[in-house]
């Protein structure tokens, strides 16, 4: 039904909003005072090279001055002032940058949650239908624990200049603690400024979605020989206690950052990192039975290769919340390069395994050309804001080209992994952070030193890999890592599991 309201009343109703809407904004600029410190703006705080230059205290105090010009105009306001209101006008009033910000990291955030699911199909796919159940089981069992083990301990340690967190060795080590609404407070600019351009909660989740790919990585190597328990302790301790530590390293302002060490997304943090851990693990664990003979390597063949298809370009789909999101904010500029330099490097690595493959192994290989897109991802990960549009493809190639040489190398030192996971993230990764130290490979002016990023990426899988090597070590010896060779022949759905993923 509609209502019919008088003019009268309809006037009285409108005039009555107007006066509200004035008293409330006039009561909110009423707090302002021009010449007071806090909203003093220095030369050195607008300028974006000097040390003193914080766009979230900028950003605030503008916001104040241009409340305070829309009813008393700018008389007593400094130049300064004036610029960051402008400044603030810019970044916020052209469109709710904040509240955007935040919205995209969010849904970059589900983008990597999606990877889950790849890494869990082209696991399942590439390895034998046998083992399908326990592959699955580790892919959730890592996100579910990865999730809450960030929470309780790994972000504060990973970030602990914010968090307040219990600093050992400055730059390299900090005691974590559980989250709390703490870093949430203020809910605005407060929190990172236009460059970390989000709320606590969604920078949360989002770092906490990269947290746990590292044991996705080790997981593919490990696959049809771990044993279930070993490998979730392992987990544990990799995602909650040893991923943190190298990740503050560079993203929680640490010692490789303070060295000028350059990884946009996570080559060298999230994947070689990944990559070495996983390599530690096979060296103890061996082969699969049957895989290396007397005649040479004898291939064990995916179960479902559309399945591995489906995993590869589900992951190529989250890889854009995975650098994508990494700008922090919803800057369009820097969301659409990176966009395109990620989409060239997956689509020229694909390229380069294709045709590496096909002149190595006289035929067209699906399995290597789902690894040369994933390599081609990695390469383009550490610098896919840095690189040109010719250096990511360049980039992306060499690392769809090194891949397919990296599987027949570890192959031929009978390093037995199934998936390829060592290849694409472990040897792919140090050449994405490398390839930000190549000139002609960047933007004019980007890039960082050669030799700095081998000695970052050095420092990371290094690490992971002691780590790795001395973790799992020490619980074979506690209570062995593989199963016996009657359930790797049964297969571990069965073993492990008690049924098996397919019924006939």
């Amino acid at each position: 039904m509609r209502y019919i309201i008088p003019n009268k009343t309809l006037l009285g109703l409108i005039l009555t909003a107007m006066l509200s809407l004035f008293a409330i904004a006039t009561s909110s600029a009423e707090g302002f005072d021009p010449k007071a410190e806090e909203f003093q703006v220095t030369v050195e705080m607008l300028d974006t090279e000097h040390d003193d230059y914080s766009d979230g205290d900028v950003d605030i105090i503008g916001k104040a001055v241009y409340k305070h010009i829309q009813f008393n105009g700018t008389e007593g306001l400094t130049e300064n002032q004036l610029a960051a209101a402008e400044s603030y006008y810019d970044n916020y009033l052209d469109q709710p940058f904040f509240e955007l910000s935040t919205v995209w990291v969010l849904l970059c955030a589900f983008l990597v949650f999606i990877m889950h699911l790849g890494f869990a199909s082209i696991e399942s796919g590439m390895c034998q239908r046998k083992n399908t159940v326990n592959i699955l089981f580790k892919n959730v069992f890592i996100i579910c624990s990865g999730l809450l083990l960030y929470g309780v301990y790994g972000f504060n340690s990973m970030y602990p200049t914010e968090a307040g967190a219990t600093t050992i060795l400055e730059g390299i080590f900090s005691f974590g603690k559980p989250i709390s609404e703490s870093i949430n407070a203020g809910n605005d600019l407060s929190y990172g400024g236009t460059g970390l351009c989000q709320t606590g909660w969604a920078d949360f989740i989002f770092q906490a979605m990269f947290a746990a790919t590292a044991a996705t990585i080790v997981s593919g190597a490990v696959a049809e020989r771990v044993k279930l328990s070993s490998f979730m302790i392992f987990a544990v301790l990799l995602v909650g206690f040893a991923y943190p530590i190298t990740g503050g390293w560079k993203w929680g302002g640490g010692v490789l950052d303070g060295m000028g060490f350059y990884d946009f997304a996570g080559s060298s943090v999230v994947h070689a990192f990944g990559g070495f851990a996983a390599l530690a693990c096979v060296l103890i664990l061996g082969p699969r039975k049957g895989k290396y003979t007397a005649n040479g390597v004898k291939p064990i063949l995916p179960s479902n290769l559309p399945l591995a298809n489906i995993g590869a370009l589900l992951l190529w789909f989250g890889w854009f919340g995975f650098n994508c999101g990494s700008v922090l904010s919803a800057d369009p500029e820097g969301i659409s390069y990176v966009a395109i330099t990620t989409s060239f490097g997956a689509a020229s690595g694909g390229l380069a395994a294709i045709l590496v493959s096909w002149i190595i192994l006289k035929k067209p290989d699906l399995s290597m050309a789902l690894n040369g897109i994933l390599a081609g991802l990695v390469g383009i990960t550490a610098g896919a804001d840095q690189l040109s549009l010719l250096g990511a493809c360049l980039a992306g190639g060499v690392g769809g080209g090194l891949v397919v040489v990296a599987v027949m190398f570890f192959d031929k030192l009978k390093i037995d992994d199934p998936v390829g996971a060592i290849s694409v993230h472990g040897v792919c990764g140090i050449w994405g952070t490398l390839a930000v130290g190549l000139p002609f490979l960047c933007k004019e002016g980007a890039g960082s030193s050669f030799f700095v990023q081998l000695a970052g990426t050095a420092a990371i899988g290094a690490f992971a890999f002691a780590f790795s090597f001395i973790v799992f070590y020490i619980i074979k010896l506690v209570m062995g890592v593989r199963v016996d060779e009657s359930e790797e022949a049964e297969g571990l759905d069965v073993a492990e599991h008690g049924a098996p993923a397919y019924n006939e």
